[in-house]
């Protein structure tokens, strides 16, 4: 069963890759990547498939590929 969820992305972070887990239970992810081409959001999918221990097949950018927060469907 598919399950969505939203993260907040922080791309060209000197703290990425990292995943953090804020007190009202958002993520908000690291990434070095820039937010040009696409690339953080890249960064942004190997790092939550990392995170959530999922093959990176599984995580699916749903929602605001140009924004900040972002949706993801995974499984």
């Amino acid at each position: 069963m598919a399950e969505v969820i939203s993260v907040r992305v922080k791309p060209g972070s000197s703290n990425g890759p990292l995943v953090e887990i804020g007190p009202d239970g958002q993520l908000t992810i690291f990434v070095r990547e820039r937010a040009v081409d696409g690339k953080a959001n890249d960064a942004v999918v190997r790092v939550l498939a990392e995170h959530l221990g999922v093959p990176r097949s599984h995580v699916k950018l749903t929602a605001g590929a140009t924004a900040r927060v972002k949706r993801f469907r995974i499984g």
